[in-house]
């Protein structure tokens, strides 16, 4: 009876894990079909990014797809800048490590931010909305 019992946390942990396995595994299903409209696309915990054209759409990631999407025309944005712990970086010097990361989008009545998990992915796509950007202004 009480090996019964010292093992029960132990189970409820495992269909805990199940369970969050199979969450993950959803968003990443509706994230996969959601994706296939964009040229590029990214995925982490903090949100889905696509990039169609001069359009970029980004939202919260859910089992049934990204939802509160918000979306911003490149040719719109006047800076892009990486955002590490709340300072404003230029993405030719990037920092070793930070935690709250995100892409910043300077638009002419605001400021957005797209969130990142990974520095070096946030540094990748910065550099090539960049560069797309500058693409698009050269046509």
């Amino acid at each position: 009876m009480t090996r019964g019992l010292l093992w029960l946390p132990l189970l409820a942990v495992f269909c805990w894990l199940a369970w969050a396995g199979w969450n993950e595994y959803q968003k990443l299903e509706a994230y996969r079909q959601w994706a296939a409209q964009f040229e590029r696309a990214k995925y982490d915990i903090l949100a889905a990014l696509g990039q169609r054209g001069d359009e970029l759409v980004w939202g919260k990631p859910t089992r049934r797809g990204p939802v509160a999407l918000q979306t911003v025309k490149l040719s719109d944005v006047r800076a892009i800048a990486l955002q590490v712990d709340d300072k404003t970086l230029p993405l030719d010097a990037p920092p070793e490590t930070g935690r709250n990361l995100a892409i910043a989008l300077e638009l002419p009545n605001s400021k957005v931010a797209i969130p990142f998990t990974d520095l070096s992915l946030a540094v990748e796509w910065g550099r090539f909305l960049q560069r797309h950007q500058q693409t698009l202004l050269e046509q």
